[in-house]
């Protein structure tokens, strides 16, 4: 099941049900099943905290997954930057939408068991992130 959670965060532009629809077909396509996973949309601030105290890093950062999979059922939690990703959509030219898809589908990813450590490891990342903004989100809202 997939939930979805806004901690001090209004996000007017944002439809989460779209992840509701889109992720267990990410995750179908990648060989998995759908287990317990949740959203939770918070602010810069909120995690940054998170990183320093859970994984000891002193930086923003746009998407924490905490992983609590068994086997092929996918399961975890998966915090996003509402802040980062408004920036990053700027900073990329892109829509809040695809940014968001993005930044969501890159946390699922890693559920799924894919890294982004080193250089092979971020370039087969990307590679699907880009598989999946070009399968689920619509063109006419890049």
């Amino acid at each position: 099941m997939i939930s979805y959670n806004f901690l001090n965060e209004e996000i007017p532009e944002f439809n989460p049900e779209f992840f509701i629809l889109t992720l267990p077909e990410l995750i179908a396509m990648e060989g998995k099943e759908v287990g317990d996973i949740s959203l939770i949309f918070c602010s810069d601030e909120q995690l940054l905290l998170m990183n320093k105290k859970h994984l000891d890093h002193d930086y923003y950062t746009d998407v924490i997954t905490f992983d609590y999979s068994i086997h092929n059922f996918i399961s975890g939690d998966v915090f996003v930057s509402v802040d980062r990703v408004r920036e990053n959509a700027i900073l990329y030219k892109t829509t809040f939408h695809t940014e968001m898809s993005r930044v969501v589908f890159h946390g699922i990813l890693h559920l799924c068991g894919y890294n982004d450590k080193i250089e092979l490891e971020i370039a087969q990342m990307r590679a699907k992130e880009d598989l999946y903004i070009n399968h689920f989100v619509s063109r006419e809202t890049k």
